[in-house]
């Protein structure tokens, strides 16, 4: 699959006579807000582990020296927090072009922090898109995250913002905050 996800994603699903849809924010999402949102609730998602495995060639690094962002894997039993947005479907718009280097949409049931469920969207990086870089020792990836920058600033701000996003929403993530001490 291509860096470029914009048109497959907005062929994905249709939102014909939809007022609203949740989405799922585990990775950015969380602390960058740019888009408008009707509702805002801690949530969580079973069977999807965070991972710092997928390039970033467009935000936190260029194609020649790309950064690392999350994406989820599938992990049975795992718990993933994130937040959940109510949003109107036109946000897609927006988001399908923030998202686009490698992430598609998929569905997702999400448990509230109140124990209420809904289904919603969510942003995925698979392992078959052309950003993919997959797993590496928790060193080398600090390593590629402390020299990388890209146009949406350095790749050190991205995990330093969410890592403290996290501890804000009570999460201990160990990927994130032992990637986070290195860097430190």
């Amino acid at each position: 699959m291509s860096f470029d996800t914009v048109e497959h994603n907005r062929s994905r699903q249709q939102f014909d006579g939809v007022s609203s849809v949740w989405l799922f924010g585990y990775g950015s999402l969380i602390y960058k807000v740019d888009f408008p949102f009707l509702e805002q609730r801690p949530a969580t998602i079973e069977g999807w582990a965070r991972r710092f495995w997928q390039g970033s060639h467009d935000h936190r690094g260029t194609p020649e020296a790309p950064g690392r962002v999350v994406t989820l894997i599938e992990q049975p039993g795992a718990l993933c927090k994130g937040v959940a947005y109510r949003v109107s479907p036109q946000v897609f718009q927006h988001l399908d072009v923030r998202e686009k280097n490698g992430y598609l949409r998929f569905s997702t049931p999400m448990v509230f922090d109140d124990g209420n469920c809904a289904e919603g969207l969510v942003y995925i990086a698979t392992e078959d898109n052309a950003a993919f870089l997959g797993p590496a020792s928790s060193l080398d990836i600090a390593r590629q995250i402390a020299r990388s920058t890209g146009p949406s600033g350095p790749n050190s701000e991205y995990l330093l913002k969410l890592a403290e996003a996290l501890r804000a929403l009570g999460d201990h993530d160990p990927h994130v905050f032992e990637l986070e001490s290195h860097l430190l």
